[in-house]
């Protein structure tokens, strides 16, 4: 708890504390009254200063300045009643206090969420001294290219590339994962992660400000500024509602008792100005005013626990009402990378062999192919002999291997060399190999989906989302064949950067309404436009992609496709939860300003409705960080 939390906390124990002692002592005469008054101040004073300050400024119509009129006016009344009853008074700034405490408490948590992510930001960085020693300097005068160093504890400041050293990285501030990353030379440090053992030098690729940490900061700093409908709606109720309420709690207080005057009855002045300061209590639009900001920021702080960053609480209201989500196909729901998925031999060839022979024909190529291939064959580099490597433009490489000629490519190679070959059944890239111009078999490589992918598509079905499609440039078999294994709804290929634009355009037009919205999830890198057309752009797997944190209004910051569904998740607990507030509050207020106004309400039953549905608005709201 902040240090201004306890001290609230100990006001209203203190305060708690006398009022006990009055109800249980028989303190009478001015002693009551001095105890009564100095429990009343001792809770309320920063109430009563706030509201003065309000009217100082020309703004008085807030809640505090309601609280205000109506607690001392209570007083008032107790004392030219001579009832000597002030508890009313009392109770209503101590439970309007308890409420301020629970909702200070839910801000606080959820503050937690959001300085954790603030907190990945490292304000030095450690270079090597001419001395052989370690200088930190401030981030921002690192330039590109710099070494700096990293020691196990400490947050990676910049982005970087490995050069030496070998570790883990805690990116769970990033990612909302526990599970550590290894990384060795060659790979890619992003700023933010911790480094969990050994020492490692990076070589920035960024400068401070453009870095993977300072962007994200910026994303977060930047949320709070969008808000939402609810929110908006929010806060052109209150400048209505108030000065609307403020007006009729007079027009209570003055007409009836001239009606009555006027009509030769006594007029009661003191029981209609009772109701009128009730009806002040009641009014209060406590509930509303500080439950729907709250429950947004829980749900942004919540989303940011779990490495989903929203740039604004206007999206997360957009997400809850998506019905058709949009997938890129590469990097998205598969991992975008080639690898060898099937190794067919034909006739007595050895599986591993045929392996064996390509990995070596493909060792001196830099083609995507033949690193899946050197990849899948971790013993390339062994004693054979490899000579005369030919590489044939479109087609495949010839080379000798250990004196046997052997031809790795296409089924266009195949027939130049004469050699008689067949398809493969399954779906990918097919690699032909040929030893001594007699068929070898193939190899099949393709690119992976990802584990969770099929899983995703299922939970989102299960979640309300009426389409899943799928937009990919890949040929029409390898697109179907995906979308079928994954359970997509509709898939359109061999689609260019600017075709699946309008295809989103396309989607878009096709709702049957303005609830019902179009989300697109891609990998950030080459779908920006596609991200900036949709209702709702997600970016995954963004942790380093400056293009997916700028263009996207969501960011997921591993690609876990799983991350999208807890991002619908989150949106729509968030939404449900903010409704719910909204209708309690103003179904109560309604109901007892009614019971007020006619006298069944006393200032109890105003405590109720003011603070009692705001301590259980804001309870409500708290759920919004739990998923």
């Amino acid at each position: 708890m902040s240090k201004k939390q306890i001290k609230n906390l100990v006001r209203i124990l203190v305060t708690a504390l006398i009022i006990a002692v009055l109800f249980a002592a028989p303190v009478t005469g001015v002693i009551r009254l001095i105890m009564w008054m100095a429990a009343y101040l001792i809770i309320g004073y920063d109430i009563l200063i706030k509201a003065f300050k309000g009217i100082k400024n020309r703004q008085p119509l807030d809640e505090n300045l309601l609280m205000s009129i109506a607690t001392v006016g209570a007083i008032a009344l107790a004392i030219y009643d001579k009832s000597g009853d002030y508890s009313e008074a009392v109770a209503v700034m101590l439970f309007y206090q308890i409420g301020e405490w629970f909702q200070g408490y839910a801000v606080g948590k959820s503050r937690k969420n959001i300085s954790e992510l603030m907190d990945i930001v490292p304000d030095y960085a450690n270079i090597e001294a001419e001395d052989g020693g370690i200088e930190q300097v401030d981030p921002d005068e690192v330039e590109i290219g710099t070494v700096i160093l990293v020691k196990p504890g400490e947050k990676i400041p910049i982005d970087g590339i490995v050069v030496d050293g070998n570790s883990s990285l805690d990116t769970a501030a990033l990612t909302g994962e526990s599970v550590p990353v290894d990384v060795k030379p060659g790979s890619e440090a992003v700023s933010g992660c911790i480094n969990l053992n050994g020492l490692l030098r990076i070589k920035t690729t960024k400068e401070f400000g453009e870095s993977t940490a300072s962007k994200v900061l910026e994303l977060i700093e930047d949320a709070s500024s969008r808000k939402s409908k609810s929110e908006n709606f929010i806060t052109r109720f209150a400048r209505v509602y108030t000065p609307a309420v403020v007006l009729a709690a007079l027009a209570l207080a003055v007409l009836p008792p001239l009606v009555l005057m006027l009509s030769g009855a006594a007029p009661v002045w003191g029981t209609w100005l009772y109701r009128a300061l009730t009806f002040l209590v009641i009014s209060c639009p406590c509930a509303l005013v500080v439950s729907i900001p709250l429950s947004f920021f829980a749900g942004l702080g919540g989303a940011s626990k779990r490495g989903v960053l929203v740039k604004g609480s206007s999206y997360l209201e957009i997400l809850s009402e998506a019905k058709t989500v949009v997938f890129d196909k590469t990097g998205t729901l598969t991992h975008g990378v080639f690898e060898v998925v099937a190794i067919h031999p034909h006739e007595d060839m050895d599986k591993d062999l045929l392996l064996h022979l390509a990995a070596h024909v493909e060792r001196h190529s830099t083609h995507p192919i033949a690193n899946s291939i050197k990849k899948a064959y971790k013993n390339e580099h062994d004693s054979c002999r490899i000579e005369d490597v030919t590489e044939i433009a479109g087609r495949g490489i010839t080379a000798k291997v250990n004196g046997d000629v052997v031809a790795v490519g296409n089924g266009r190679l195949m027939e130049q060399m004469g050699v008689a070959w067949h398809d493969c059944h399954k779906e990918g890239t097919i690699i032909h190999v040929a030893v001594n111009n007699e068929y070898a078999g193939h190899i099949v490589i393709s690119d992976v989906v990802k584990p969770h992918s099929k899983q995703a598509i299922s939970e989102l079905k299960k979640n309300g989302i009426q389409s899943t499609v799928m937009l990919t440039g890949d040929k029409k078999s390898v697109a179907e064949g995906v979308a079928s294994e994954l359970g997509i709804d509709r898939v359109f290929s061999e689609l260019l950067p600017q075709d699946k634009v309008s295809k989103i355009e396309e989607l878009i037009a096709a709702k049957h309404s303005d609830k019902e919205r179009v989300v697109f999830v891609g990998d950030g890198l080459n779908d920006a436009p596609v991200l900036s057309r949709a209702d709702i752009g997600i970016a995954m797997g963004a942790m380093g992609s400056d293009a997916a944190i700028e263009a996207a209004d969501v960011v997921l910051m591993d690609d876990d496709p799983l991350k999208i569904v807890t991002a619908i998740s989150i949106s729509r607990k968030c939404l449900r939860i903010v409704k719910e507030n909204i209708w309690f509050a103003i179904g109560v207020k309604l109901g007892c300003l009614v019971l007020g106004a006619f006298g069944v309400a006393n200032m109890w039953a105003a405590i109720f409705a003011d603070v009692g549905v705001m301590v259980l608005a804001v309870l409500n709201a708290i759920r919004c960080m739990f998923v």
